[in-house]
């Protein structure tokens, strides 16, 4: 299964309240911090929303 590395670039100030609790449902505490999802359809649409803050990179499993 493939992965998902996600890393906030942009400050969410000024940015609605929902966005805020994506990013911290996505684990993100500090801008510029990066973790790791599994692909998911979930983790998918949360970084769709708010797509604008972060730069998101897929991690392909190389042992296959």
């Amino acid at each position: 299964m493939s992965k998902l590395r996600v890393t906030w670039i942009k400050s969410a100030n000024g940015h609605r309240q929902y966005q805020k609790r994506t990013i911290k449902a996505l684990g993100l505490r500090r801008l510029n911090e990066t973790v790791e999802h599994d692909d998911s359809a979930t983790i998918r649409g949360m970084i769709a929303s708010i797509n604008h803050l972060l730069k998101v990179e897929l991690i392909k499993n190389e042992t296959a």
